[in-house]
């Protein structure tokens, strides 16, 4: 049996049982922002509600077979929650789901600044197109994700690029389900905030052809591929993949290249290991930025040399690699790299990434 059919299968099995038990579980954002959770299942003891909107959990309180718990009122973000049910996780069904590659995970929105570019808005939307490329370095046919910006389809234009790539545990999705690249892209360029551009998603585990969602699989750590390539030799590829699809400029002023965490260790090594191909660098808690070694400095000196518009850091304070970051800032400072830095309060974790997108977006490709 085909593992798509048996993830199917699976998910109908979820439903059944919740409406065996006549288990509800639900959200209502209240209009002074906060929210209140609610479960109904009798059969409960102990209902517990956690996300990013506290320090560890809060219990459900019950009454007549309906638990609730109503948060204190929450800034404008884009929050992820999970509930437990006696010491057992559960998918809140009825509610905004997305797939973090280990796990489902609910989510919800509070309106207002944040909340709102994260968000649908009745504006001009892009597409968002999967599309796959051989990949002779890696030796496999590989899957990525491009948004093209609104009137793309419809003109003669060309655009510059923005490769946005992810982290450890993550895939082509992951900037789209929980990143809401598509969603920032539309309202900043419908503002007038960001220049039109289109944004390359990779997929940047070297082993894999793509999502495992997408093939009904489960996720492996998949990061090398011992003997064969790692995912920076094979860029080039995907450059050119994109430069022979697509109306794109071709010189380093019309191409940008970002990422977090594992992606930011890649956005550093692809940057100074292709001159003269990018303007615009993006490193958001990026992992394994050094130049101790002196082969590894030189290329930022030749990069300094040929010359850049951007080279965008940001790190959240709590972040894991916060230490490493600081450190990376202070080796360029010691051979005059210019660089913007950007700290937000925050952790290893998607707030502080759609921020800076947000921000670095607004700074690309302007004349």
């Amino acid at each position: 049996m085909k593992k798509s059919l048996i993830v199917a299968l699976m998910l109908l099995m979820v439903f059944d049982i919740a409406a065996q038990n006549e288990v509800f579980t639900g959200v209502v954002i209240n209009p002074d922002n906060s929210v209140t959770f609610r479960y109904r299942n009798p059969k409960a003891v102990k209902v517990e509600v956690s996300g990013e909107f506290m320090d560890g959990s809060a219990e459900l309180t019950e009454r007549d077979g309906v638990w609730t718990y109503t948060t204190a009122p929450l800034a404008s973000e884009l929050y992820f929650y999970s509930l437990t049910v006696d010491g057992q996780p559960i998918l809140d069904l009825n509610y905004s789901v997305v797939k973090d590659i280990p796990r489902w995970m609910n989510y919800f929105i509070i309106g207002g600044e944040k909340g709102d570019l994260y968000s649908v808005q009745d504006v001009p939307h892009g597409s968002v197109t999967s599309r796959w490329y051989e990949s002779s370095t890696l030796q496999m046919r590989r899957r990525m994700n491009i948004y093209t910006p609104p009137g793309y389809e419809n003109g003669k234009r060309k655009y510059p690029v923005l490769y946005l790539l992810h982290g450890n545990a993550c895939d082509e999705n992951s900037w789209l389900d929980l990143g809401r690249a598509a969603q920032i892209l539309d309202n900043l360029i419908a503002a007038g905030k960001a220049e039109p551009m289109i944004v390359v998603m990779t997929n940047g585990n070297p082993a894999q052809q793509a999502a495992p969602a997408y093939f009904g699989d489960t996720y492996t750590n998949a990061n090398t591929r011992p003997g064969i390539a790692s995912f920076t030799d094979s860029f080039k590829e995907v450059i050119s993949f994109i430069d022979g699809n697509y109306r794109t400029i071709t010189r380093k002023d019309g191409r940008a290249i970002a990422g977090f965490s594992m992606g930011g260790g890649h956005a550093f090594t692809i940057s100074k290991d292709y001159p003269g191909t990018f303007d615009y660098v993006g490193l958001f808690s990026a992992a394994g930025s050094n130049i101790s070694d002196p082969a590894q400095k030189q290329k930022l000196l030749d990069m300094k040399k040929n010359g850049y518009k951007l080279y965008y850091i940001g790190c959240g304070t709590d972040d894991f690699l916060y230490r490493s970051v600081l450190n990376y800032n202070r080796q360029l400072d010691d051979i005059d790299f210019r660089y913007y830095y950007r700290e937000t309060p925050g952790g290893h974790t998607w707030g502080p990434w759609r921020i800076y997108l947000s921000e670095m977006v607004q700074m690309l490709f302007r004349k």
